[in-house]
Order: C-alpha cells, then sequence, then structure tokens
C-alpha cells in the first residue's frame, strides 16, 4: 500500500472514529481478524484449511457492521478518550466481547493448526463473536 492512500485512510478513520474509545474498539476487531487470517495460513490439511477460511471469511464479513456501529456510536456518543459513556456501555460491551472472541477463535484454530484442537471449537468461538455483533446491532431499547 502506498503511504498516501494510507494516511487518507488512517485520517478517515480519526475524523469517523475519533482517536478513542470507538477507534479502539474497531482496530481490536481488525487485529483479531488479522491473527486468526495469520494462524490458519500454516494449517496443512487442504479440509481443514478450507473450514477455517470459511469462517474466517463470515468474520471477515462482519468487518462493515462493525466499522457502522463505531461510526455511528462515535457520533451519538463522541468519545476522544476510553470513557465510556454512560449510554453507550451496552454496546461497548458488546463491542469489546467480539472482539475478545474473535482472539479465542485465533487461539482455536492455532490449537487446530497444531493438532490439538477441533474445528468444533473454532466454530463455538466463531458463533460468539457473530452473536455479541449481533446484540451490538441491536437499537439500544432492545438490548
Amino acid at each position: 500500500m502506498k503511504l498516501f492512500p494510507r494516511h487518507r485512510r488512517a485520517r478517515r478513520l480519526e475524523r469517523e472514529l475519533g482517536k478513542g474509545l470507538w477507534r479502539q474498539a474497531y482496530d481490536r476487531y481488525i487485529r483479531g481478524l488479522d491473527r486468526y487470517h495469520q494462524v490458519i495460513e500454516g494449517v496443512a490439511d487442504d479440509e481443514t484449511h478450507n473450514a477455517l477460511v470459511h469462517i474466517g471469511d463470515e468474520l471477515a464479513e462482519q468487518l462493515d457492521e462493525i466499522y457502522r456501529l463505531c461510526r455511528t456510536a462515535q457520533a451519538q456518543h463522541p468519545a476522544d478518550g476510553l470513557h465510556v459513556p454512560g449510554r453507550a456501555v451496552a454496546l461497548h460491551s458488546s463491542l469489546s466481547r467480539a472482539a475478545n472472541h474473535l482472539a479465542t477463535t485465533a487461539e482455536a484454530a492455532a490449537m487446530v493448526r497444531l493438532g490439538h484442537g477441533e474445528l468444533t471449537a473454532v466454530r463455538r468461538r466463531a458463533d460468539q463473536v457473530l452473536a455479541c455483533i449481533a446484540e451490538a446491532s441491536r437499537p439500544q431499547d432492545e438490548a
């Protein structure tokens, strides 16, 4: 990636997500997703690799929703620091749990890669990520 497009993207993210809480929530999801894909690169068995790629694709498809949620949250509950605005606690909690579950999904995939885990564990953890995102996507009064 060239320097200027990267710089423009960083400025756009800062403008739309701020520098604090919501940018951090978005960045944590991105890091978890990157880590997941790094882990599955080394899986030798094609069938297992394909199953892990499919799960990774499902998680990557949620990136636009994570971005939308964080952008909307910054617009409604601006935060340049890490203090969670009172009315946004449930949303932030759901986003935080989604990122945490994504990290454990990467860990489960690493165990599969090493031959010490099962695909069902990866699927179960990925489902937890998706559930947290669905929870975050519900209107505040329904959560």
